[in-house]
Formats: structure tokens, C-alpha cells, sequence
């Protein structure tokens, strides 16, 4: 998989994929990705990407020109599945969303800054609005990389079980069920009898039962989906 990043600020994504997993998958060339400063098409030499909004009001606006010369110079390199937007007022991000991204080959991310970008650009280039929830940050670098680990986790050969992803929270839209490691008992606080069983068929209807419980007391909104 390739992804591509569009951003104002690429320091802020120099570290998160330097490490563990993401460092892992693009070691073993599962997963390429690139950082790309929107300032090298920008409309002068001051590096200008944004301008005041039409209609008066606080805040800037990332300019159409230079993201439309920065997404057509990446395209004319790789057919994208997906150009994905980061922004507050996006489409909630899930893991079924994730799940389906990763099943992709070629990402484009734009990340948001200032006010947001050119509707004209959300219009005719974006095909897909991400928000990592409903709060607002300084920017989508943060949301980016976070879209990024989430992705790439999943791609075959970058856990070393895979098996694993399958029971992480929000698959089959339940919690994780409680999970425990040694020593059995700490400080009179004691591991589950049935973790210690060996009966597997009880083990996985105990995980299955505590799974639903957790996500009935945490997240009902999950079950009625």
C-alpha cells in the first residue's frame, strides 16, 4: 500500500511513523509513505498556501490553487482509490471504515488547517471526509496519522499475529472482552478461574459474554447499529 500526505506542517509527521508498527511495515515494504509540504505549490515565493475567506469572518482558508496543482501532480503519479479529507466535519471514523481502507492500494490525505480548506476543492476532488471525532485540533496531521496506524496495522504481515486484529474493540462492533497476564494473583487480586481452565470452547463464551457486557455498560450506541 501507498499512502500520500498532503500537509502545511510535515514535521508533525516525521516521528509517528518511526516507530513500532508503522517503522515495522514500511521496513518490510508492505507500506510506503510520503509527506508532501503543501508549500512547494504555493501561488508565490513566500510560500503563500492560504488567504482571507470571501464574506468577511475570522480565520484563514487553504487556497484552491495550490492544493489543486499538489493533488494533480501526485495523481498523475498513482491512480488513488481514495482522496480523504481530514476535517472536524467529516464522516466519523470506524474501524468498518478502516477495515475497507486498508483493503485499498494508493491513499491520498489532505490534512486541514487554518479554517479549512476551498469548498471547491472538497467538491471536486475529495472523495471521502474523515473526523476522528467531535472535537477540533489545530490540524490534520495528528488525525493523518492516527488514519495512517490505524490502516496499516491492518495490512497482512505487519502484526505478527494477525489473528489478533480480529479481536480488537469496534470488530464486530463490540468492546474488547477484559484481558489478563501473569503472575495469577497480585496483590490478592486474582486472574479469572476460567482464563486457567484450558477449556477454550468456555474461554471464548466467557470473552464473548464479557465483550457484550462491557460494550452494553460503555458503548450501547455500538449494538444498535
Amino acid at each position: 500500500m501507498h499512502i500520500d500526505i498532503l500537509t502545511v506542517l510535515p514535521g508533525l509527521l516525521e516521528s509517528p511513523f518511526q516507530h513500532s508498527m508503522m517503522k515495522r511495515a514500511q521496513d518490510k515494504g508492505l507500506l510506503t509513505i510520503e509527506v508532501h509540504s503543501l508549500r512547494q505549490w504555493a501561488v508565490n515565493e513566500y510560500g503563500q498556501v492560504d488567504d482571507y475567506q470571501y464574506g468577511g469572518g475570522a480565520g484563514m482558508v487553504m487556497m484552491c490553487e495550490p492544493l489543486a496543482n499538489a493533488i494533480d501532480a501526485l495523481a498523475a503519479k498513482r491512480k488513488y482509490d481514495e482522496i480523504i479529507y481530514l476535517t472536524p466535519d467529516g464522516e466519523r471514523l470506524t474501524q468498518s471504515r478502516v477495515n475497507q481502507f486498508s483493503l485499498q492500494q494508493n491513499l491520498l490525505l489532505i490534512c486541514g488547517h487554518y479554517k479549512g480548506i476551498d469548498e471547491r476543492i472538497r467538491t471536486n476532488y475529495v472523495t471521502r471526509e474523515i473526523s476522528i471525532g467531535d472535537y477540533v485540533l489545530s490540524g490534520g496531521e495528528l488525525p493523518a496519522a492516527i488514519l495512517v496506524d490505524a490502516i496499516g496495522r491492518l495490512i497482512p504481515g505487519v502484526l505478527n499475529d494477525e489473528t489478533s486484529a480480529l479481536t480488537d474493540s469496534f470488530q464486530d462492533n463490540l468492546l474488547s472482552p477484559p484481558v489478563y497476564t501473569r503472575p495469577e494473583d497480585f496483590r490478592g487480586w486474582r486472574v479469572p478461574d476460567i482464563l486457567l481452565s484450558g477449556n477454550h470452547k468456555n474461554i471464548d463464551e466467557w470473552r464473548y459474554e464479557e465483550a457484550l457486557r462491557r460494550t452494553k455498560e460503555r458503548r450501547p450506541d455500538l449494538l444498535n447499529d
